[in-house]
């Protein structure tokens, strides 16, 4: 028979002390009753658990970053669109405004000159090139009562001229147009002198003497001679002055008081009637001065009388003090009166002396003598 090999029994050496390791470890307890077997197989299982559970771990974090990433995109698309769309409310709301208070400012304008026809427009387009020609459509024809030549203003002055009448539509020439004018005279000197555009945004007041004193800031209305606009309307304010070498005239540069590049709604003067030109502010504050006006003048009027008396207090107060007592003739007559000397004067009880000087007693003496 063939004898076992040195490995073999090596090997089943090797086998007989680990069986006997394990039936050890079976057999021998640590704390808490737990065999070491048990705790040898959890140690060496744990490490291949915590690497599992980490890379569980890992994968989900990663697929609910990436969830929770797509949803946060999501909400900031969302809020982008809001903010969009508030932003576009925002400014409608803001244009209303403005066109309300346009609308507000001239409607008060013309409440304010009842006695004047006007006629409210819309600016509907513009001519598309300013270079050329300076003129606006606006949504008023003839069949509103719109004829050519006619005035256009706003609240805050003029504006230009109706240069071509159609049933729905006209064209207003504006006063910064090349072919524009209008008859102006200075505020302060009362020099006439027309007033041209050059197809710039400044205006030009010629045939003003050097003599003429003029000076920045000052304004300028129109003067009624080119029979379109009435008297005293606002043109502008002077800007800027300079003496002509060549000419006899000044250079006058002239800034319009109307707002002519930024027009959305004119008047339109159906008569050339000449008008008190005031804002709608300024008719407000005297409606509102005549409505407060009757109240302050009788609270005036009241404290008004207690600084009247205070002020004279101070005269009256000697005057009268000094004349009744140096000119007091009633105290006089009281001394004066002999009301006291009749008194003293009743004396004319010396009656009782009267007895006495009665020659009585000499008649009695008489009286023996004789006997």
């Amino acid at each position: 028979m063939p004898t076992p090999s040195r490995h073999r029994s090596l090997g089943l050496f090797a086998a007989a002390i680990a069986v006997q390791v394990l039936l050890l470890a079976v057999q021998i307890r640590r704390g808490q009753q737990v065999r070491l077997i048990r705790v040898w197989a959890i140690e060496s299982v744990s490490p291949l658990g915590r690497g599992a559970a980490w890379s569980v771990d890992g994968v989900r974090g990663l697929w609910n970053s990436y969830v929770a990433l797509r949803h946060l995109r999501e909400d900031d698309d969302k809020l982008r669109s809001e903010v969009s769309a508030l932003r576009l409310r925002n400014a409608e709301l803001e244009s209303r405004a403005a066109e309300a208070d346009r609308l507000g400012g001239l409607l008060g304008f013309r409440d304010a000159h009842t006695e004047v026809q006007m006629l409210a427009a819309r600016v509907i387009g513009a001519t598309p090139d300013p270079s050329s020609s300076h003129m606006v459509l606006i949504s008023r024809g003839s069949r509103d009562g719109v004829r050519r030549d006619m005035g256009v203003i706003t609240p805050e002055g003029v504006v230009g001229k109706v240069f071509a009448v159609y049933p729905d539509t006209s064209q207003v020439l504006l006063l910064t147009d090349k072919e524009s004018g209008v008859g102006a005279l200075l505020g302060g000197s009362r020099a006439q002198g027309p007033v041209r555009g050059s197809g710039e945004p400044q205006l030009a007041l010629e045939y003003i003497s050097n003599d003429t004193k003029v000076e920045a800031g000052e304004r300028i209305l129109t003067s009624g001679q080119d029979h379109i606009f009435p008297k005293d309307l606002p043109v502008g304010t002077v800007t800027q002055v300079q003496p002509d070498r060549h000419s006899p005239f000044l250079k006058i540069s002239v800034k319009p008081a109307a707002r002519l590049d930024g027009l959305e709604e004119v008047l339109v003067l159906l008569t050339r009637q000449e008008f008190a030109f005031r804002k709608d502010a300024d008719k407000t504050d005297k409606k509102d001065a005549d409505k407060l006006a009757p109240p302050p003048v009788a609270s005036t009027a009241a404290p008004v009388p207690p600084p009247k008396p205070a002020a004279p207090a101070g005269p009256p107060k000697p005057t009268p003090v000094a004349l009744p007592r140096p000119a007091n003739p009633p105290a006089q007559p009281k001394p004066a009166a002999p009301v006291a000397q009749p008194k003293p004067a009743a004396p004319e009880t010396p009656a009782v002396p009267e007895k006495p000087d009665a020659p009585v007693t000499p008649d009695a003496q008489g009286a023996p003598d004789n006997q």
